[in-house]
């Protein structure tokens, strides 16, 4: 009865347009309602609680760094890179928007961001190079869904608040499945360009690229430094933000030259902004949270797959179809808001390993980021290319089925996963 009622007061509540963190937080009052203990001051408590968590100062500084790298210039040096590299090569151009995402990927942790930088900078070249718009927006929408994924990633940092995985662990899992997501799309995208009569760029010099390589150099720091911290030791998430931060505003004003003073304040209140929906949805999610751990919900989620809960591996079949549902029609952090704190506890009483299942949580909810209706990084590219989503979604197909095969093995073989991040920690 009572997950019924938090299940239809958030369903309809979102289907009503109301904001997701609002709807969050009606939902948590409409549980304390059921469990007649309605308390105002309790919302505000928890609503405070939400926001005002240590671990969630990494969210601005990330979000800064990547406006910064941006605006500065640094993820026009990595495509800039890439291009020079392999964007001679038959289908050169989707090999670069692979790389280039990849290495984005490890700078930013923002689908989002990465996806705009690269249809801003790569859709005019691969329309005016004979690529296929369609291929070439599935192509760079589900390359910047890699983000989240590789580290540093700001669906990380929320998951690790909510659920209190630690975040470092999860950051450091992240790096072979995003590795194996940019590997995925090579094989797809090597399938495909025979079909393509399509314009190969010059090749590139040893002179320029060695050019390429140095202007580039400054960028390819960053995710050293950020992964060697992580993996040493030398600093928390939280730190790592600010380092990320604190040198993309280094290289982007003193060394590239792109950000001047008086550019500052824009990138600052863009970052802002950014962050105080994150913030938000966080402090809103919370109160719902504590409803759901007081109401006992997940106790009557595992009376429902208690026929599950033996088998690990169908039980996490089970929760990644229910999760692939749920990315149709919600975005990747109301997904992890609402659904982690009641699923975490399903999944570590079945015997799965905390950070696996965060890991695929987050890779779940991504792929929900490109699986029409909703798909938010779908419909950037659309905008960018200036094409219909009927037209973009024809071109993500591939890509999106390649995604579910590769998340079946990570199902079917969590050693993947595991293996490496034992390694790592």
């Amino acid at each position: 009865m009572t997950l019924g009622i938090f299940l239809a007061a958030l369903v309809i509540l979102m289907a009503l347009g109301m904001p997701i963190a609002i709807a969050l937080m009606l939902t948590g009052v409409v549980l304390m309602i059921h469990l007649d203990f309605f308390d105002a001051q309790l919302v505000a408590q928890n609503m405070l609680s939400g926001a005002d968590n240590f671990p969630l100062m990494a969210v601005p500084f990330f979000i800064l760094a990547g406006e910064l790298m941006n605006a500065g210039g640094i993820s026009k040096r990595i495509i800039n890179l890439a291009v020079s590299f392999v964007g001679h090569i038959r289908g050169g151009l989707g090999y670069v928007a692979i790389g280039a995402a990849v290495l984005l990927a490890s700078l930013s942790g923002s689908a989002i961001a990465d996806t705009a930088a690269l249809a801003t900078l790569l859709i005019p070249m691969m329309r005016d190079n004979g690529y296929p718009v369609p291929q070439s927006a599935g192509l760079i929408a589900s390359g910047g869904i890699i983000a989240p994924i590789i580290p540093p990633s700001m669906s990380f940092i929320i998951f690790g608040v909510v659920t209190n995985t630690s975040i470092s662990a999860l950051f450091l899992a992240g790096i072979v499945p995003g590795l194996l997501m940019g590997l995925t799309l090579i094989a797809v995208w090597a399938m495909l360009t025979p079909r393509m009569n399509v314009t190969a760029q010059p090749k590139a010099s040893w002179a320029e690229r060695k050019h390429a390589l140095f202007d580039g150099v400054w960028a390819l720091m960053l995710p050293v430094i950020i992964i060697g911290g992580l993996r040493g030791g030398i600093f928390t998430p939280t730190e790592a933000a600010v380092v990320a931060a604190v040198y993309s505003l280094l290289v982007s004003v003193l060394v590239y030259r792109e950000v001047t003073l008086n550019m500052l304040g824009k990138l600052l209140v863009d970052a802002s902004r950014t962050t105080s929906v994150v913030m938000f949805l966080t402090a809103g999610a919370l109160v719902s949270s504590y409803m759901v751990t007081l109401a006992d919900l997940p106790a009557q989620v595992i009376d429902l797959l208690a026929p599950l809960m033996n088998d690990p591996r169908v039980l996490m079949a089970a929760i990644m179809l229910l999760l692939l549902a749920v990315g149709i029609v919600m975005d990747l952090t109301p997904t992890i808001l609402v659904m982690a704190p009641v699923l975490m506890p399903i999944a570590v009483k079945a015997g799965i390993d905390g950070t696996y299942f965060g890991v695929m949580f987050v890779l779940v909810g991504t792929i929900g980021l490109i699986t029409p209706p909703i798909c938010t990084v779908l419909n950037v590219v659309c905008g960018v290319a200036r094409i219909s989503l009927e037209s973009a979604t024809r071109g993500i197909w591939p890509f999106l089925l390649a995604y579910l095969v590769l998340l079946s093995l990570f199902v079917a073989f969590p050693g993947i996963i595991t293996v490496p991040m034992a390694w790592f920690r």
